[in-house]
């Protein structure tokens, strides 16, 4: 499971002899080591004493991939696991009472939260690799252009430059910026040009996430549930909820109806 930015995380390893039985192990240790490459070393704890059975308590402060390597001595033992934060506000089309909602999940049955919150944030993912940002967020991304009046953001509907710098860190003028939000294209219009290595800041996404990318989101989610009530890979053919061929990039995960959805926001073959 995915835990949450400032959550705390139970972490828990079996020691065993060379012969696989559960022992009491002289010392016991948990390192963490955080996606920036630090390392954390929670207080391990047999539970209760003498079984073999250890765990340490984690508060997360960093999103991202966690590693988990429990040493053993006495006897020597070795276990090593992994665990994953998101980040402290995900980008999500869906919240969780929208998508369990759409479920008709009883409220009394919250033993897949955990998973159906994955899918929201696979979803957005997805669906914003056809249409563009979404979610509102700030993108901060690299440019060079020699001596041109003109160049395209890459991530579209654009809401707003907020900074660009050159090489050096001189900051541009914004105030004569004209840009196109549905395109990217950023123009000059005090006549300047933009040359060399430039670091760009804005804001992208839709503020209002319209009715059919929502709608989208719905059938997708939707289509995922329907895939673990049953074996197989989801059928091919025309309704609502099958594939008729697999998209690039997101395989059978969409389905038809949902595609129709999103037609009208789909990002062209060349900016896609």
């Amino acid at each position: 499971m995915t835990f949450d930015l400032g959550s705390t995380v139970r972490l828990a390893a079996d020691c065993r002899d060379p012969g696989g039985t559960l022992t009491t192990a002289a010392t016991a240790t948990a390192t963490i080591t955080r996606p920036d490459g630090t390392t954390a070393t929670p207080t391990a704890a047999e539970t209760p004493p003498g079984t073999g059975r250890y765990q340490a308590d984690y508060v997360t402060t960093l999103p991202g991939r966690h590693t988990v390597r429990w040493t053993f001595t006495g006897p020597a033992d070795a276990y090593t696991d992994s665990f994953d934060v998101r980040d402290a506000a995900p980008p999500t089309i869906l919240s969780l009472a929208q998508a369990r909602s759409h479920l008709k999940l009883p409220a009394a049955q919250t033993d897949r939260d955990d998973e159906i919150r994955d899918w929201t944030e696979s979803i957005t993912r997805g669906i914003e690799g056809m249409c563009g940002p979404v979610i509102v967020r700030t993108v901060t991304e690299r440019h060079r252009r020699n001596r041109a009046p003109t160049l395209v953001l890459r991530h579209t509907p654009v809401i707003e430059v907020v900074s660009w710098s050159a090489a050096g860190g001189t900051p541009g003028p914004v105030d004569t910026l004209d840009v196109d939000p549905g395109t990217g294209l950023v123009c000059r219009l005090d006549g300047g040009v933009f040359t060399g290595a430039m670091l760009w800041v804005y804001r992208a996404g839709r503020p209002v996430v319209p009715a059919n990318i929502r709608a989208a989101a719905k059938l997708i989610v939707q289509h995922l549930w329907r895939t673990t009530q049953g074996p197989g890979r989801p059928q091919l053919g025309g309704g609502d909820f099958d594939v008729s061929e697999p998209i690039p990039g997101f395989g059978y995960a969409i389905p038809n109806r949902a595609l129709q959805l999103l037609e009208p926001d789909r990002l062209p073959p060349e900016v896609g």
